[in-house]
C-alpha cells in the first residue's frame, strides 16, 4: 500500500449542494425602481436645501 496517494479529509461541494439559482429581475423593474428613487432623493434635497 502506497501512503504517498492517500488523501486526507473530504471536499464538500457546498455550490452543488445548496446553490439555488435565482432568476435576475427585468431590467425595466430595475429602471423603474431606479427613477422613483431619484424621485425621492429630489424631493429630499428640496427639503434639506429648503427650495
Amino acid at each position: 500500500m502506497d501512503r504517498s496517494k492517500d488523501k486526507i479529509g473530504y471536499e464538500i461541494p457546498f455550490t452543488r449542494i445548496f446553490y439555488k439559482f435565482v432568476e435576475p429581475r427585468k431590467s425595466e423593474d430595475i429602471f423603474a425602481e431606479f427613477k422613483a428613487l431619484s424621485e425621492e432623493e429630489q424631493e429630499l434635497m428640496k427639503k434639506i436645501l429648503g427650495e
